[in-house]
């Protein structure tokens, strides 16, 4: 895991599931470097999460085995895990993505810690 930005990325389930673990609420992208869909959000996700006191994370996930054990069926997709459990989650709209707008909103109506 890259701690050093203002949302870490993980690629892979050990590091993924750690971070899980180490954080009661956890909001995360999970997406594919290949997409171009997320190409556009990622960033977008980045900007939104600066200067945020909860927990972010961006999972990058190119072969798609996180997106099977989670239902990821369209990049990207947020999800909210509480304890490691998912309780919440925006998918994208195939060929359409997510736009800023709905990346805002599902990150608002997130519990803060």
């Amino acid at each position: 895991m890259n701690a050093n930005e203002s949302c870490p990325t993980v690629d892979n389930l050990r590091d993924l599931e750690e971070a899980l673990e180490k954080n009661d609420r956890v909001i995360a992208m999970v997406y594919a470097s290949w997409c171009p869909f997320c190409r556009k959000a990622v960033p977008v996700f980045e900007s939104l999460t600066r200067n945020e006191e909860r927990t972010f994370l961006l999972v990058t996930d190119d072969e798609e085995r996180i997106a099977d054990l989670y239902g990821v069926d369209v990049f990207p997709t947020l999800i909210l895990f509480e304890k490691g459990f998912i309780v919440k989650r925006l998918d994208a709209k195939p060929g359409i993505g997510l736009n800023e707008q709905q990346i805002a909103e599902f990150i608002g109506s997130c519990p803060p810690l």
